[in-house]
């Protein structure tokens, strides 16, 4: 019985250093969805809707979308995090400065509400805000029973490079990061997203346009710790 016990044992730090092993591994285990911004007819087996005038520009990332910060928008038709009641929600991105409120990353749940109750204003945001030629992050996540903004004005990032940000939820507490950074926090009783939508460069009703890059976005249905988020190579 001991010899099986520790054979148990063997397996299981086994399984967690395969998991630790890197990102990628962690992210398959978890069944994660990836979107790469390097194209605009697809994105992520994605059909995409073109508004605007985004473009395909070369980084030291890789390709990326480009959008203006006017008009430049992509539309999905659907919500790849709906149905998880833990999530990782992150994206590779580069803030160009332009105008202070910034909503460029919208998921939208459009489940069907009993009447008389409004229509659904479920959703999951990432904004920033432009200070000069700085930049703060904005999570915000609304759902039945639950509201929540994270946002940290004292800690801003310079336009023109590139960063990773990341919302979590892992069954009790919210939280909101840039380049593995916690930049907020608060418990909320999150319950799962039904089916959607997703604009990426500016809010669904197409307020708020985004000015900057974005290279790479993963969804991920399990709260991953910073150490397993997308990585930025070193110099970008």
């Amino acid at each position: 019985m001991a010899g099986n016990a520790m054979i148990r044992r063997d397996l299981l730090l086994g399984a967690a250093a395969s998991l630790a092993a890197g990102p990628a591994l962690a992210a398959a285990k978890a069944g994660c969805v990836v979107w790469t911004f390097d194209r605009l007819d697809r994105i992520g087996g994605e059909v995409t809707h073109v508004e605007g005038a985004p473009t395909v520009i070369d980084t030291p990332l890789g390709k990326a979308v480009l959008f203006d910060g006017v008009d430049d928008a992509l539309f999905f038709d659907r919500h790849p995090l709906a149905g998880a009641a833990t999530f990782t929600f992150e994206a590779l991105i580069r803030p160009d400065g332009g105008a202070f409120a910034q909503r460029w990353f919208h998921l939208a749940s459009d489940e069907p509400v009993p009447a008389p109750a409004t229509p659904s204003n479920t959703r999951m945001l990432f904004e920033l805000r432009v200070v000069g030629d700085q930049w703060y992050l904005d999570a915000f996540v609304n759902g039945p029973g639950y509201k929540q903004t994270l946002v940290a004005p004292d800690k801003l990032f310079p336009v023109g490079r590139w960063r990773h940000v990341a919302q979590t939820y892992d069954g009790e507490t919210y939280r909101a990061y840039a380049d593995g950074q916690l930049q907020g926090e608060a418990k909320i009783a999150f319950t799962p997203q039904g089916p959607g939508r997703a604009s990426v460069g500016v809010r669904m009703n197409r307020v708020d346009y985004f000015k900057g890059a974005i290279r790479q976005a993963r969804f991920t249905p399990v709260a991953l710790k910073p150490e397993a988020f997308l990585k930025l190579p070193a110099g970008a």
